[in-house]
């Protein structure tokens, strides 16, 4: 793959970190030229490479949408070799991304404090579920239990039944975001002073950034928030609304729009009633208007709404799976999927960024790597031996395996 053109060409990472929020952040770096080493446990790896089914020969769709362009290096960091090899490894790193509970970066020897003596201008990293202090920062968190937390579940989902959470990870990679935000920041000020420094961001604090307009209506309003199903607390109509055949998502976050759709709907009538002319008032009479809107929308198909609307500027979408999606004009217009060859495992599709650079666009570059593929070649490149690194796969310090090495199929 030619790096030649990319915005973040001659950048080393070295990445410690598993599962979604990390390795999200290191996989937006690496697409844009960033060399990212990741480091796993020798044997099992990243937690991720089995959340399956679905897999692609032993390795989880899962991992290989999260992990392309990446080279993995397979170390015990619990032994003294592995971690002194770490180390070593980070001499000549730019950054570094762990997401490791607070503490065992420090006990391994791994962390800021210790890295930066023999690097000072290195940005590090730190992912964590709560932060790196305070009463929580010991324990242990996903996702699921930090949405709980910090009050994302109590606005997801229908206004009555059990709790529901997101469809996707959103907090986490929302916080890989967040990472490659603070990193991209960092690297900015070392440009200007030559300073390194470390970036902290949890999951919990970028869920309350994300909440951002809940927050404030309670900080600001004293308002607690609750459950809308797709509607909007704020806004009306902004939901789904039945059809012949499913239902369709409708919108009108402005009066203008609303007269729009109301006429669309051939209720022009609505744009001037007292009760529907402005938001304030929509919300105020919620169930008049949705109860409205609904008995015209049942009488006829998705696609008949869907054409209809569009071509009167009234916002509308259907509600696609995931085979929808990819058949979907636009989205097949935005050439976000695309195809790469796995030495072992053939080729397979991913998703690719989202971002679209006019001078350094992404690559789509090499298919997320096999567990220890590249420990050989990364640890030749720090000047051990080929006899040193036998010893250390000798004494389960490192793992190696190369990317066409036989492997056993996972039902």
């Amino acid at each position: 793959m030619n790096y030649s053109n990319t915005a973040l060409k001659g950048l080393r990472i070295v990445d410690f970190s598993r599962v979604v929020a990390g390795p999200f952040s290191t996989m937006i770096l690496g697409d844009m030229g960033a060399e990212v080493i990741k480091i796993e446990r020798p044997g099992t790896g990243d937690d991720s490479r089995g959340w399956g089914p679905p897999f692609l020969g032993e390795v989880s769709s899962y991992f290989m949408g999260l992990n392309r362009n990446k080279k993995s290096v397979a170390i015990d960091l619990g032994t003294p070799e592995g971690a002194s090899i770490a180390r070593e490894l980070v001499r000549s790193a730019d950054v570094v991304v762990e997401s490791f509970r607070p503490g065992v970066m420090k006990r391994l020897g791994l962390d800021y404090e210790t890295l930066r003596l023999t690097n000072p201008s290195l940005i590090y990293c730190a992912i964590s579920a709560f932060g790196q202090d305070g009463p929580y920062h010991e324990r242990p968190g996903y996702d699921l239990m930090v949405s709980a937390l910090g009050g994302l579940m109590s606005v997801t989902g229908p206004p009555q039944g059990e709790p529901v959470k997101v469809g996707v990870a959103v907090i986490d990679v929302c916080t890989g975001l967040h990472a490659a935000l603070g990193v991209l920041s960092a690297l900015h000020h070392r440009t200007v002073t030559g300073e390194g420094q470390r970036v902290d961001v949890s999951l919990l604090s970028t869920e309350l950034a994300m909440l951002i307009n809940t927050a404030s209506e309670y900080l600001i309003g004293g308002s607690v928030a609750k459950p809308q199903g797709s509607a909007h607390a704020n806004v009306v109509p902004y939901q789904a609304f039945p059809t012949e055949d499913g239902w369709v998502l409708l919108g009108s976050p402005n009066d203008k729009l609303f007269r729009v759709l109301a006429a669309a709907l051939g209720r022009p009538e609505w744009g001037t009633d007292p009760r529907f002319i402005t938001n304030g008032e929509r919300v105020k009479h919620r169930d008049e208007i949705v109860a409205q809107i609904s008995a015209i929308t049942c009488t006829q198909t998705t696609a008949h709404w869907v054409e209809l609307l569009s071509s009167t500027g009234a916002p509308v979408a259907p509600i696609n799976r995931m085979d929808a999606v990819f058949e979907d004009p636009q989205v097949r217009h935005l050439d976000q999927v695309a195809e790469v060859d796995h030495p072992m495992f053939g080729k397979h599709k991913v998703v690719t960024s989202a971002l679209r650079l006019s001078a350094t666009p992404p690559i789509v570059g090499d298919a997320a790597p096999r567990l220890g593929e590249h420990t050989k070649q990364v640890l030749t490149e720090l000047g051990i031996t080929n006899d040193r690194i036998d010893e250390l796969v000798d004494h389960c310090v490192v793992e190696f395996r190369p990317a066409d090495e036989e492997f056993t199929l996972v039902d």
